[in-house]
C-alpha cells in the first residue's frame, strides 16, 4: 500500500501557531468550562460583603434572587441610571461578564469591584444560584 502525506494537513508552523492560539483561547474563554462550586463562592462573597448582603440593600444592592433578576429593579436602591436603564439581565452569563468587569459593561456604573479569576467568579456565581434565591 502506497501511503502518501495530505499537503493541506501538513504541520507547518502556522498551522500549529493557529492551533495552540485556538487553544489557548478556550482555556481563557470562562464560565463556558468553569463549574461553580458554591461552597467555596460562600467563603469568595465575604469580600463582596464589603458593600453588597444576601437579604438587605447596603453600599450595593441586595442579592437575593440576583439570578434571573432585571438589573436595577431592587426596590429601596439607587442605581445609576446607565444600570437601571441597561435592560441586563442577571443570568450566570451576564453576571460572569459584570464581575469580570463591571465598567466595560456599564461605564457608568457604581460597581467598580471585579473578580479576575475565571473561577473565582464561577463560584460566586454557584452560591448566588444556590443560597440568593
Amino acid at each position: 500500500m502506497n501511503v502518501r502525506s495530505n499537503p493541506a494537513r501538513r504541520r507547518t508552523p502556522e498551522r500549529l501557531a493557529l492551533a495552540a492560539i485556538a487553544t489557548a483561547l478556550l482555556c481563557v474563554a470562562g464560565p463556558a468550562g468553569a463549574t461553580g462550586n458554591a461552597v467555596r463562592g460562600q467563603a469568595l462573597y465575604k469580600g463582596c460583603a464589603d458593600c453588597h448582603s444576601i437579604n438587605e440593600n447596603g453600599i450595593g444592592p441586595m442579592h437575593k434572587g440576583v439570578v434571573g433578576r432585571k438589573a436595577g429593579s431592587v426596590a429601596g436602591y439607587d442605581y445609576s441610571p446607565d444600570l437601571k436603564n441597561s435592560g441586563i439581565v442577571w443570568t450566570e452569563e451576564n453576571l460572569d461578564k459584570w464581575l469580570t468587569g463591571p465598567q466595560a459593561m456599564v461605564p457608568e456604573t457604581k460597581m467598580f469591584f471585579d473578580v479576575p479569576d475565571a473561577q473565582d467568579r464561577a463560584d460566586i456565581i454557584a452560591y448566588l444560584k444556590e443560597k440568593a434565591r
